[in-house]
């Protein structure tokens, strides 16, 4: 590995990456935040009904790790959203001592509502983007989720600064 300083035009690119990353996630930030006011929810319920909108059906016991709650968050969060009309629970059919959570046709209309014209607006972002360059994107996000992902868990593992 070199000691030599990348051109400044490529550390000036370098700089401009990582502040429109920032920017980009404040944005999405202040989305969110905003989507979880009008539908009415705290961003852990947001970040819930995502799932939900995503997997259909799943159990208390896989949200739970994915929300980072205890069983008992997640009774409270199931319970707020169900009374709310976002999801319904039901004994699982084959095993009456387990549940399942299923979003509703409210919570999916609700969030379409919100982030279709995103997605669609995305869409067309990336319409005219060649094959190579959303490779190159698609790793790109992917590592940086990667990323974020270990870092939140060492973050999670260390002590709280409260302690």
């Amino acid at each position: 590995m070199s000691n030599r300083k990348p051109p400044a035009d490529l550390a000036d690119l370098r700089a401009r990456v990582a502040a429109e990353m920032q920017a980009f996630q404040a944005s999405v930030d202040a989305f969110d935040e905003m989507a979880a006011h009008r539908l009415g929810v705290s961003r852990t319920d947001l970040r819930c009904i995502e799932i939900l909108v995503r997997e259909r059906r799943t159990s208390p016991g896989v949200l739970g790790p994915a929300l980072g709650l205890t069983s008992g968050g997640v009774t409270a969060m199931l319970s707020r959203l169900e009374r709310q009309g976002y999801l319904r629970r039901f004994s699982h059919p084959w095993d009456g001592r387990r549940v399942i959570v299923e979003v509703t046709d409210q919570a999916v209309t609700r969030t379409q509502d919100l982030y279709g014209p995103i997605a669609g607006d995305g869409d067309d972002l990336v319409r005219g983007v060649g094959a190579e360059d959303l490779r190159l994107l698609a790793d790109f996000l992917h590592d940086c989720r990667e990323l974020y992902e270990r870092h939140l868990a060492r973050v999670r593992s260390a002590p709280d600064a409260s302690s």
